[in-house]
């Protein structure tokens, strides 16, 4: 089982998947390992990815593990959600406003965008987006909120105290979704429904949101150009992403 990072580890600056890549993903399968896409993306922005891969059966991993979906060609709209976790999402946004009022808030809407307080520049998010009032945006639950802004590095332990996993993704981006979730926590369901021994697993990325899937894989490779954090992390660093490091990692499996 192989779990693959998409940005900045099938994804490069230009946000296309190369040729070698989509090439090296599908001869993985035709060998017979399971590819299984882990993202801190929404679904929406999964999902197109996985069919330039030619990942038509499968399992994908959405949102820093809190949205497992089954990819299907005879599935209605091509996927089914097999575990979705949510949580309230209003203490989390009152506790960013307090402390940052300006904050730009995203509340993932899965399978079609976001309901957010001021609509995001194109390309920041995937999907569609609402501009909602403060009741529509915390009204239902969700299973990640997007908080950005300068200096929101410094909700991560504030939202932590709430019971709820913060995951920077930038700068001036944090990812909150349900307690104790990651991609790890997502790929380890996924790796027992299908039967993989857990010495058969490997995993490659480039970000924060990585650490604990590389730690959980029995094969954790970072992407050469990946923070000092992950690259401590991991067991073994492959190429950058402008190398085609992930392809370099996909022809040793065999």
């Amino acid at each position: 089982m192989v779990a693959l990072d998409i940005d900045g580890t099938l994804l490069g600056a230009d946000m296309t998947v190369p040729a070698v890549t989509i090439g090296a993903v599908k001869d993985a399968r035709r060998s017979g390992h399971h590819v299984v896409l882990a993202s801190g993306r929404s679904l929406v922005g999964v999902l197109p990815v996985a069919r330039q891969l030619g990942i038509d059966q499968g399992w994908v991993v959405a949102s820093n593990g809190a949205v497992t979906a089954r990819v299907g060609r005879a599935l209605p709209g091509g996927y089914r959600l097999e575990k979705v976790h949510s949580f309230d999402v209003e203490p989390v946004i009152r506790r960013a406003r307090a402390a940052i009022p300006g904050v730009q808030v995203g509340v993932e809407e899965i399978g079609w965008g976001y309901r957010v307080n001021r609509l995001f520049k194109p390309g920041l998010v995937n999907g569609l987006q609402r501009r909602v009032s403060d009741e529509e945006l915390w009204s239902l639950p969700a299973s990640r909120v997007i908080l950005r802004a300068d200096g929101v590095g410094a909700l991560i332990e504030p939202l932590r105290a709430l019971g709820v996993t913060p995951t920077p993704a930038g700068p001036d981006w944090i990812d909150v979704t349900p307690r104790r979730l990651s991609k790890a926590t997502a790929l380890e369901r996924v790796r027992e429904h299908i039967g993989v021994d857990r010495t058969q697993t490997v995993a490659v990325g480039d970000g924060v949101n990585d650490l604990e899937m590389l730690a959980w894989a029995a094969r954790g490779v970072a992407m050469g150009h990946a923070p000092a954090a992950v690259l401590d992390a991991a067991g073994e660093v492959t190429g950058t992403v402008e190398e085609h490091g992930v392809v370099a990692v996909l022809r040793t499996l065999g």
